[in-house]
């Protein structure tokens, strides 16, 4: 079977089914073969001999995503437009969550997760794991949230800065091809944009019109998008253009125990009262959390095409997108080690699994130190944002020989240019209580006094602190060509070809840490107004906590902060968040088509090879040539650290398939795949204490990840809409990153400054390091049509995974599974979808691992044409309005509630226009 004619029937297939798509376009992208211009142009050049065939909707983009997996040599997943526009779905990683294998989560760093999925994971492992692309080329990405600009930093793409909008099609490499970028260890997610010259009339546009309501904040904020298509009448030249503005109010109604856990002292007062009790852990701050955003993402995309000659195709793409993300959080905490030190518990207090879980406090006369601890944090300016620019130009050379050449620059950034924040303390010496319920259920607690007033504060027991002026980029230049070599006889169908260079920097090296100056503790110079927590913010998340609570403006704040906060850029100047990693990226690829009689498959290698300069600031100097100490800083002085370091890496990969008969197939896989580490891991600041020789920090030695993979499936396509599947998979992890104690050699200075030269000492660090690991798993996958109109579908995935060091993985749920069901006729289309993840491993915050509970989302989608020009959507997201809950894992004291968070329902309305 020839490899050419068989990517020529699939492109065909594909073609049909989409011709009068979403918006009407010929989509004629081929996941075995993207960029080929012959193949491309043949395929364009064959459906304009055919019939016309009118096929749309859920049903025919379904039929031709099959399609396009089936006739594929590797193992893939494809979401097609249409099917876009008729899920419930705000953004690609909505769109993703439901494939087999995928999982996709609300938060990237500690903040805790929110009502739109942020980042997408592969077959249980991390996001950083997963590779992002857009039209095969790296995107620069930012955050908005400012522990991702500094502190946690991976090489995940944020998924928030994607709308649906944008996309034509979504392919998901589970296994590798040499072709393909390295960087993504578990797989690769191929994100498709459209190209004017695609389009089946010489004018196409469509205009997108609404609201989306969310029901926590009870506001309505407008949604807009739109896109126009033009092309001449020889179908040379044409030119796209989409712009999208999407508003959003966002209310997240939560508690969370900030702090870990703490464990009694003998010497604290509670147990001198109580002896039993030395040695019981406790939680170290309840709070009461209330989170209010406004989200606005807006942007767009240009594409010119250009066909000087019948063999030549230029493209000039770009595409720009900010999501301004201005945010107020209030937690207001209750201070339990006051009460641990100050006594007065009372008789009924329990303890289980080494945890103080029930406790109740009286008062204790001539006690006046704070109960609660209350924070406002607002964040004015925070946004995130993305965009590239690339020059493609395919080259038809022979009838058996393709040129493809592209260069590019891609640019994210994110930005938290201000934090305005008062820190107090509250009700002196007032009675309280905490109950812990276990992870499924909020702690209830209280806390005596007013607290719907600010008329208990104590500004001597707070702070203004917060981190200013923070821009991070992630940033990308980078040229790449690639060829292909057709043969028209014998089982080498082809021999694809390629070499890529990019230079990429990640960094932020600016970073204020303010704090109080003047007379900010005068209650005269306090706001005289406020605000008020909803009151049954406790209630929706399922507990019994003070609610209805007084907050100040983040006007008031601000005008409080620009009065009484320190923000001077040396004095302040935060070094501890400050970083660049630039890595210079050389790959080379060679790999072989093959196509039998009833097989088909490929083989191929990628070498890569990487030069990094890793920099990050240090209390001690670490590397050679180290600047410092630089002095100024209240913070103490500091040394600025360069790591260079070189390595290369040969990945090979073999795919076969072999078609056992018509509708069943076979696949087999073996690749080897790499992650370079988190740029948080590799330059995070390093802290050493020359008394204790201990320390902790970043490890710019680290290895990349390789991963060796092992994939093998079957497939049994029983109808143009059916398929019955089931893979097994396993990832062998060498050199995976996790956090553990090492011995390592520093300068010691107050040794050095002693004997008056320099002198190495051994530290006992905390450091992220490369410990070994696997995940193993298996993959369900069942679609059936039923009937002319209706259709169901069921998916499920089982992953095992963990460190040889006994440790998690980051991101592995043991179960993900999905269902959905629609019914569609000519006007009228509906679909109900439910996804489910479990629990799994999120990661590190104040020293505890955390993990996220399971959780399950339940969406709608309607949709109704009026007629052939405008139609009416609606959209239901979280139907079931699930809770997110977070809890941590301890050998001491087992497992403990972490956080909780209530986001709500959204309900989005939308007309719809095209011609």
């Amino acid at each position: 079977m020839n490899h050419r004619k068989t990517l020529l029937a699939a492109s065909i297939v594909a073609g049909l089914c989409l011709s009068v798509g979403a918006y009407a376009q010929d989509s004629t992208q081929n996941p075995n073969n993207q960029g080929n211009a012959q193949n491309n142009a043949a395929a364009k050049k064959k459906v304009t001999e055919l019939p016309s065939v009118t096929v749309t909707g859920i049903r025919a983009t379904e039929a031709a995503s099959l399609a396009l997996k089936k006739d594929a040599n590797s193992h893939i997943e494809v979401v097609t437009a249409e099917d876009i526009g008729k899920l419930p779905v705000k953004n690609v990683a909505d769109t993703l969550q439901r494939l087999p294998g995928v999982n996709i989560s609300s938060a990237s760093a500690s903040e805790g997760g929110f009502d739109e999925n942020d980042r997408v994971s592969l077959r249980g492992t991390n996001p950083s794991m997963t590779q992002t692309l857009v039209n095969g080329h790296t995107i620069g990405t930012g955050d908005w949230f400012v522990l991702s600009q500094t502190s946690t930093v991976g090489r995940s793409v944020s998924y928030s800065m994607l709308p649906s909008e944008i996309v034509s099609e979504v392919v998901v490499h589970k296994t590798s091809e040499a072709r393909l970028q390295e960087g993504g260890a578990t797989g690769t997610v191929d994100i498709i944009t459209r190209k004017p010259l695609e389009f089946a009339k010489q004018t196409t546009g469509s205009v997108s019109v609404g609201g989306v309501y969310s029901d926590l904040p009870s506001s309505t904020k407008p949604q807009a998008s739109g896109l126009f298509n033009w092309k001449n009448d020889d179908n040379t030249f044409g030119v796209m253009v989409q712009g999208f503005y999407e508003k959003r109010s966002l209310q997240r109604n939560g508690q969370e125990l900030i702090g870990g856990y703490n464990q009694i002292q003998a010497t604290d007062a509670v147990a001198k009262a109580h002896p039993d009790l030395a040695g019981v852990y406790y939680p170290q701050e309840i709070g009461s959390t209330f989170f209010t955003q406004t989200r606005t993402r807006k942007g767009g995309a240009i594409d010119l095409e250009w066909k000087p000659l019948d063999n030549l195709t230029l493209n000039l793409n770009g595409f720009a997108t900010t999501l301004k993300a201005d945010n107020y959080n209030r937690n207001y905490m209750l201070w339990t080690s006051q009460f641990i030190n100050q006594g007065g518990l009372q008789p009924g207090y329990t303890v289980r699994n080494n945890m103080l879980t029930n406790a109740s406090f009286a008062q204790v006369a001539g006690n006046t130190n704070p109960s609660v601890v209350y924070d406002q944090i607002s964040r004015p300016g925070a946004e995130s944002s993305s965009n590239y620019v690339t020059f493609d130009a395919d080259w038809r050379a022979t009838d058996n020989l393709t040129f493809k050449g592209q260069v590019g620059t891609t640019h994210g950034t994110g930005k938290s240019p201000t934090q305005d924040v008062l820190e107090l303390g509250a009700q002196p010496g007032a009675a309280a209580s905490w109950a812990i319920q276990g992870t499924g259920k909020p702690t209830n607690w209280t806390v005596g006094g007013d607290n719907s007033s600010p008329n208990a504060i104590l500004p001597s027991a707070g702070w203004i602190f917060g981190e200013n002026g923070i821009d991070a980029k992630d940033k990308e230049n980078w040229v790449q060509g690639d060829g292909e070599l057709d043969f028209d006889q014998g089982a080498l169908s082809s021999l694809q070809f390629g070499v890529r260079y990019a230079d990429h920097t990640r960094e932020n090296l600016r970073s204020i840490a303010q704090g109080p100056t003047g007379d900010w503790q005068n209650l005269a110079n306090y706001p005289t107004s406020w605000s008020n927590y909803p009151s049954d913010l406790a209630s929706s998340v399922g507990g019994n906590f003070p609610s209805n609570i007084w907050y100040y403006s983040p006007a008031q704040l601000a005008a409080f902060d620009a009065k009484f906060a320190n923000r001077d850029p040396v004095a302040r100047f935060y070094f501890n968040d400050i970083y660049k990693v630039n890595e210079k990226d050389g790959a080379a690829y060679f790999q072989a088509n093959f196509d039998g009689d009833r097989w088909s498959g490929n083989v191929g290698v990628r070498y890569v090879n990487t030069k990094e300069n890793i920099s990050y600031s240090s209390t001690s100097p670490i590397e050679s040539g180290a600047i410092g100490p630089i002095t100024g800083s209240a913070f103490g002085d500091y040394y600025w650290n360069t790591y260079h370091h070189s390595y290369g890496k040969l990945l090979p990969s073999v795919n076969f398939k072999f078609n056992l008969t018509d509708d069943l197939l076979a696949r087999f896989a073996v690749s080897q795949t790499m992650t370079r580490p988190d740029y948080s891991s590799l330059a995070g600041f390093i802290s050493l204490n020359d008394l204790t020789l201990a320390g902790s920090g970043g490890n710019p030695k680290l290895k990349p990840l390789i991963s060796t993979n092992f994939d093998s499936a079957l497939e049994w396509y029983f109808a143009p809409r059916g398929l019955l599947s089931a893979s097994v998979y396993s990832m062998q992890l060498k050199d995976y990153v996790n956090f553990s104690n090492v011995t390592m050699s520093f300068k010691n200075m107050q040794d050095s400054a002693t004997a008056g030269h320099d002198v190495f000492t051994n530290y006992l660090v905390s450091v992220p390091s490369n410990v070994n690991g696997s995940v193993k798993g298996v993959e369900l996958n069942y679609i059936q049509p039923i009937g002319d109109n209706f259709g169901v579908s069921a998916n499920y995935t089982y992953a095992a995974g963990h460190a040889n060091n006994g440790a998690p993985l980051q991101g592995t749920s043991k179960t993900t599974g999905n269902v959905s069901a629609f019914f569609e006729n000519a006007k009228f289309n509906a679909r109900v979808s439910y996804t489910y993840r479990s629990s799994f491993y999120a990661g590190v915050s104040r020293a505890d691992n955390f993990y996220q509970a399971g959780i399950g989302n339940l969406a709608l989608s309607l949709g109704y044409n009026i007629n052939d020009m405008m139609s009416v959507s609606f959209d239901a997201m979280n139907l079931n309005n699930a809770t997110l809950k977070y809890y941590t894992k301890s050998d001491v004291f087992g497992n403990q509630p972490y956080y909780f968070y209530d986001n709500g329902r959204q309900y989005y309305l939308n007309v719809n226009f095209k011609f």
